[in-house]
């Protein structure tokens, strides 16, 4: 059964089985690997994407249910490694086997989208991923430092237009 959606930003149709779950469909279908499968039953978090801007988790979700509707990837995050989050993770170093780190990436992506500058209690709200190398600590300290980034880059933005 052909299923159009939206990956990336690119309309893409796939003819897959409707019980397929989307991560199967983004891994081996349409060959993107960043998504990782780590338990099957939505509670790591390691297969983590945006389904219309919220993170999801993409193993118990089928294709079916997300026709015509867009989901980003962590190759949809940024094309170059420049979100702030990507950048923030590396300057940090966060990640030591590095398994987890796209979902963990995408959960701290939307949860900076609705918190500006969130507070320890509000990372820990939002991530619910597990790290089994224990980097909390890092990934904590990694979203701050993507918040001050972020608030550099509109301030200096607002200045480039004029505005203050």
């Amino acid at each position: 059964m052909p299923v159009s959606l939206r990956i990336n930003g690119k309309p893409t149709t796939v003819d897959v089985p409707p019980d397929m779950p989307l991560l199967w469909v983004l891994r081996d279908t349409l060959d993107l690997k960043g998504t990782k499968f780590g338990c099957g039953i939505a509670q790591c978090g390691a297969c983590t994407v945006h389904l219309a801007g919220v993170p999801v988790r993409s193993c118990s979700i089928p294709i079916s249910a997300v026709a015509g509707q867009s989901i980003t990837t962590i190759e949809g995050l940024s094309r170059d490694g420049s979100h702030p989050v990507q950048r923030a993770w590396e300057a940090i170093d966060v990640p030591q086997c590095g398994y987890c780190q796209a979902g963990q990436l995408m959960v701290a992506a939307s949860l900076l989208k609705t918190k500006k500058n969130p507070t320890d209690a509000d990372i820990d709200a939002a991530m619910g991923n597990i790290c089994r190398c224990g980097t909390y600590n890092r990934i904590r300290e990694a979203i701050h430092k993507a918040a001050a980034m972020s608030a550099t880059a509109s301030a200096t933005s607002r200045d480039d237009d004029g505005e203050a």
